[in-house]
Order: structure tokens, then C-alpha cells, then sequence
């Protein structure tokens, strides 16, 4: 798995890519960027390529005119015009789902099937919240990376520590019963995190109705109802919106990341399920 930079007719982008067969498009979550590989999990290499762009605003990638999910979506496809991809799977996750929603709502041709896992599809957090408060400061550009210092500091010297303290923000399951294999599937892409100037930028972010309601590939939409990070109310305004689309509820120990846990498996399965049909 290698990162490179490329420039695009619409701007310089950074991305990673590896694997052989059907190109699937990651738009990954806040905080990550083109080194995620947690959703990559069950994928075989001689059956897909993955393809992983660090957002605008995360790793490499520069924010610039590339703001909203339109303008980052048109970023994506100008990617897959320098790959000669004509067409991918696209796997929105997150905070990236508002740009997923928004590639496959205007550039329907180049989108085989669509993806929303755990993600956002209406604006997310509003300015009298607590949490969009916090995250104005926690993730501010000056500020973001003492925060994840410190999280990487502690995430090696105290591992289960970390873990325990992050799952409730990924999950309401009470009393979970976390493994070891958790703790270091967790601690593996903590460490890989950066929010930049993407995540900021995230909090302004969103997708009106009419954009949902233009989608028309196959759309799997797969969300934790203890998802305590984007409320499971976002999976149903997406699954109610997008036309034929396919809701897969989930009820797993790590709500939001369901890559991780004894119960992953399943989550895992479903979504290869819906893209093998």
C-alpha cells in the first residue's frame, strides 16, 4: 500500500491504492485520511482494488476551493479520470458520506453501487451543540495535533485505557466485552489520525433532500442503532430518500466502528453480500 500525490484537473490530491478487480472508492471518515485501512477489512486484493483519498483538508490533500461535498466530490471524480477508472463502488463512511451521496447523486455514470456505512447524510452537528463546541476547539487546525499527541502517547502506554475512554463515543452498548484484538485494531488507526483542516471544515458540511432523492445506482445503507457518534436517524433518512435502497440495521459492541469486534464479522459480510450480488 503506497501514498501517492497527483494532480487532478481540479486540484492536487493524495490517495492510496492497492489490489486487482472491481474498483471500490473509500470516502473515509473524520479524523482519517488515505493510510485508513480498518474498512478495508474482508476485501480480497485479487478481487478489488481499493482506492482511499485523503479528504480535503486531511494528510496531503489541501483544502483550498474543495469545501463541500460538491466541490470534493468533482476532486474525486477529476482522481479516477488520472486513473483511467471509469466506474467504482463507492463506500462513503461517516463524515464522508456526505460527499459518497454527493459523487453518486451527480456523476451517476461513474458510480456502480453505493455504500453509506455509519454515515452522515444531513448536516451532523449544529453550532449550539456541546459536541460541535468541543470539536471547535479539540480539532481546531492549531490545536489538533497536541490533541492527537497526546491520544498516540497514551494509546501505546496505556492501550485499554484509551480503548475504554473512546467506546462510548463510537457506541451506547453498555458493560461491551472488549478483547485484546480490539483494543489493538483500535489503537492501530487512532494512531494513523490527523484532523487537519478537514475535520473544522466537516462541522459546516451537508447534503440537501433533493440531492438523496437523485441517486439511482443499488445503495446499501448499513448503520448501528447503537451507533453513539452519527445517530442511526441518519441511516433512515438515507434509506427513506434514496430510492430501492437496502437498510441492514446492525446491533454490535462497537456501534459506530463495526470493523471492530467479535461481531464484525457479520457487518463485514452483509456489505460483501450486497456489493457480490
Amino acid at each position: 500500500m503506497s501514498n501517492q500525490l497527483i494532480k487532478t484537473k481540479s486540484g492536487v490530491i493524495e490517495y492510496s491504492s492497492y489490489g486487482t478487480g472491481q474498483a471500490v472508492l473509500f470516502i473515509h471518515g473524520g479524523h482519517s485520511n488515505s493510510r485508513e485501512k480498518l474498512s478495508h477489512k474482508g476485501f480480497e486484493l485479487k478481487k478489488y482494488r481499493l482506492i482511499t483519498p485523503s479528504r480535503p483538508g486531511y494528510g496531503q490533500t489541501p483544502l483550498n476551493n474543495h469545501r463541500t461535498p460538491r466541490e470534493t466530490a468533482a476532486l474525486f471524480v477529476g482522481l479516477l479520470d488520472e486513473l483511467n477508472i471509469e466506474q467504482v463502488i463507492v463506500y462513503g463512511i461517516s463524515a464522508g458520506g456526505l460527499t459518497a451521496i454527493e459523487l453518486a447523486a451527480s456523476y451517476p455514470a461513474r458510480v456502480h453501487k453505493l455504500i453509506l456505512a455509519s454515515a452522515v447524510s444531513k448536516r451532523w452537528l449544529h453550532k449550539e451543540d456541546k459536541t460541535y463546541k468541543i470539536a471547535q476547539v479539540m480539532f481546531a487546525p492549531g490545536f489538533q495535533q497536541f490533541t492527537w499527541g497526546m491520544v498516540r502517547l497514551f494509546s501505546t502506554l496505556l492501550p485499554r485505557l484509551i480503548a475504554k475512554s473512546f467506546l462510548p463515543q463510537f457506541s451506547k452498548k453498555t458493560d461491551p466485552d472488549v478483547q485484546n484484538s480490539d483494543i489493538k485494531e483500535l489503537n492501530q488507526a487512532l494512531r494513523k489520525y490527523s484532523s487537519g483542516k478537514g475535520f473544522v471544515n466537516d462541522l459546516e458540511q451537508t447534503v440537501d433532500d433533493k440531492t438523496l432523492k437523485k441517486i439511482e445506482c443499488p445503495t446499501l445503507v448499513i448503520h448501528s442503532e447503537y451507533d453513539n457518534s452519527v445517530p442511526f436517524e441518519h441511516a433512515v433518512h438515507s434509506s427513506k430518500s434514496i430510492k430501492g435502497s437496502v437498510l441492514e440495521s446492525l446491533k454490535n459492541e462497537w456501534g459506530h466502528l463495526f470493523w471492530i469486534g467479535k461481531d464484525s464479522n457479520e457487518s463485514i459480510k452483509r456489505t460483501l453480500s450486497f456489493i457480490e450480488k
